[in-house]
């Protein structure tokens, strides 16, 4: 389940990054795509209504998605969810599920 939200998102923040010119930084994080960034210097290209209706989900364990930009990994930015134990590393369940390549 958090692959697929994962990816759900990842189209998200691909339209967020096409109607403002870039993805939202590491400080504006996900809730850049509830609401328009302050200071956003394309604020008149953002989508009336926002971009995720009901806000940001949280990963099936209940803890917030991570989001970094730019990426750390390989990416344009960083998407990941924390596993099961809802810290950073771990195996199995409790293993990082992210956007990065080879996953």
């Amino acid at each position: 389940m958090a692959k697929i939200e994962i990816r759900n998102l990842e189209a998200t923040l691909d339209q967020y990054r096409l109607d403002m010119m870039n993805y939202p930084t590491t400080q504006q994080g996900l809730e850049a795509l509830i609401n328009v960034p302050a200071g956003a210097r394309n604020a008149a290209n953002y989508r009336p209504g926002g971009y995720l209706r009901g806000g940001v989900p949280n990963d099936p364990w209940g803890n917030p998605y991570q989001y970094r930009f730019p990426g750390e990994r390989g990416g344009a930015y960083d998407l990941y969810s924390f596993g099961a134990d809802g810290e950073p590393g771990g195996e199995g369940l409790d293993a990082d599920i992210g956007n990065w390549a080879n996953e």
